[in-house]
């Protein structure tokens, strides 16, 4: 490596960490926006967010990171996959217009406000103008990024910033395989599930939150670099060594803290894990939002809502909230894992859950393709939801405002739930055979003996590989739908008798 390659291949380093230490910056004040900012600072906010996205974007795209990257030579594995991601990275950000990236910042910052408003008042129409807003300007930012991609369409363009690779082609064939075993299963569990159980409350929400500290440094949370607070819609911020977590409490309803919140130590266990002298470096952070959802989903069910942990969860929830209408932790682990066609995604049981993003997926390629106009979004939602699930939406904040994805421009974001589960019920199989007593660690509420296999094989690498190569790397398998369906069929059986 000559001495010309190391200089430019440390300037270029230096110029990325302390871009990303900036992007964390705007991740805080997206997080702050979330969860302490007052509700009539949103005008002011949609501008400062315009402004550090310009700034970003500027460093983005500024011509040295080409000239570093022509001359650059990587010391090592780790650093020739870091020229890897800044290169593809840099490939896509000249493509974007400077005032085109500012405006989505703004005008996405502005949506988020508003679509919460609407959610809560269960009002569509007053959502629609700026979601149209929303789409018109991804469909400028996929046009641009195809630009130069011979076939490549509007989605597959966007698409590549959630889950790099990847085309909506292999998503369809790949879910394709999942719907008719899903919806075999489905009929079976609800045919023979009669009426299943049910808690009583009301259940204490201050409360709630003390159960679900303690069962997030349960799976591996670690305090010290994160915090949990409350938001409309539960999520995940930051990584290396500032990492939060959101939840949302209901009184009659701890069950959707206790899993929103291992959902989200997930997603955040993987950030946590990453190799330390990866940090403010593109390789300091998850690979893709498939393989994140892998985690997120595996922490939720595989092991949150095993009979093992949910043996254990019975009797943390009795000391907690004293009777709450199940009389043991058999009938426990069958209410947390009730089979119920419900309107609302995150609250979907396992069955169901790729069924709701299926129906994501395919509305949103017809909205980034025109297609499909925001205006008549409610009622092709309400339409398909019929169709997919044989009941009727009762009103939008069940339906087409239930998820805050797109007001925020997260268009190709959707799919990925579904490969996450899909890389999950992989990530599984090869768990099981690593880690023996792992269910006879959860059934004492120690998640760690898990978790340890994962942070170990999989988290603590980062963006080293593409994410295919992530989890093939983890599992020794190539990656395929039937681990996950061989696990849903299974435990359904098991705990339905069927």
């Amino acid at each position: 490596m000559t001495g010309t390659g190391q200089a430019a291949f440390d300037a270029l380093m230096s110029f990325t960490r302390q871009t990303m230490a900036l992007s964390a910056v705007a991740g805080r004040t997206a997080w702050d926006q979330e969860t302490m900012m007052p509700r009539g600072a949103a005008p002011q906010r949609a501008e400062e967010m315009g402004a550090l996205e310009s700034m970003l974007h500027a460093r983005r795209t500024d011509p040295r990171i080409g000239e570093w990257l022509a001359a650059a030579q990587a010391p090592d594995a780790a650093g020739q996959a870091q020229l890897r991601l800044i290169r593809r990275d840099y490939a896509r950000n000249v493509k974007v217009p400077a005032d085109l990236a500012a405006e989505i910042a703004r005008v996405t910052s502005l949506s988020q406000g508003q679509w919460a408003e609407a959610r809560a008042d269960r009002d569509f129409s007053a959502f629609a103008p700026v979601l149209d807003q929303v789409l018109q300007l991804r469909r400028q930012e996929a046009d641009a990024l195809r630009a130069g991609e011979a076939g490549q369409s509007r989605y597959d363009a966007l698409l590549q910033d959630y889950e790099p690779g990847m085309t909506a082609a292999e998503l369809e064939t790949m879910f394709g395989a999942l719907r008719p075993r899903l919806v075999d299963l489905r009929a079976c569990v609800l045919d023979a599930e009669g009426e299943a159980p049910r808690l009583s409350g009301p259940f204490d929400e201050a409360a709630q939150m003390r159960l679900t500290e303690e069962i997030a440094r349960a799976f591996g949370y670690d305090f010290a670099h994160g915090r949990i607070d409350t938001a409309v819609h539960p999520f995940s911020s930051g990584s290396g060594l500032d990492v939060r977590i959101t939840t949302r409490t209901s009184a009659a309803d701890p069950l959707g803290a206790i899993y929103s919140t291992i959902h989200e130590v997930g997603h955040a266990a993987y950030e946590q894990g990453i190799d330390r002298a990866y940090l403010l470096t593109p390789l300091g952070q998850g690979v893709s939002m498939g393989v994140h959802e892998s985690q997120s989903r595996l922490y939720e069910n595989q092991l949150g809502r095993s009979p093992a942990f949910c043996g254990w969860l019975y009797g943390r929830m009795r000391e907690t909230f004293g009777e709450i209408g199940i009389g043991s932790a058999e009938e426990f682990a069958r209410a947390v894992n009730r089979v119920e066609t419900g309107h609302i995604r995150t609250e979907a049981d396992e069955v169901h859950y790729n069924l709701h993003v299926l129906l994501r997926f395919d509305l949103e390629r017809a909205l980034i393709a025109g297609e499909l106009q925001a205006a008549d979004l409610e009622a092709a939602w309400n339409d398909r939801f019929a169709a997919d699930f044989g009941i009727e939406v009762d009103h939008a904040a069940h339906g087409v405002l239930q998820d805050v994805h797109w007001s925020v421009g997260l268009f190709g974001y959707f799919p990925t739930y579904a490969l996450g589960n899909v890389y999950a019920g992989c990530l599984f199989a090869a768990l099981r055979s690593a880690v023996p007593d792992w269910e006879e660690a959860l059934s004492r509420g120690e998640a760690t003996r898990a978790t340890a296999w994962l942070r170990e094989s999989l988290q603590r690498h980062g963006g080293l590989r593409p994410p295919r190569e992530t989890v093939e790397a983890a599992t020794g398998a190539p990656v395929s739908e039937g681990p996950l369906l061989d696990y849903l069929e299974d435990k359904f059986h098991r705990l339905y008798g069927l």
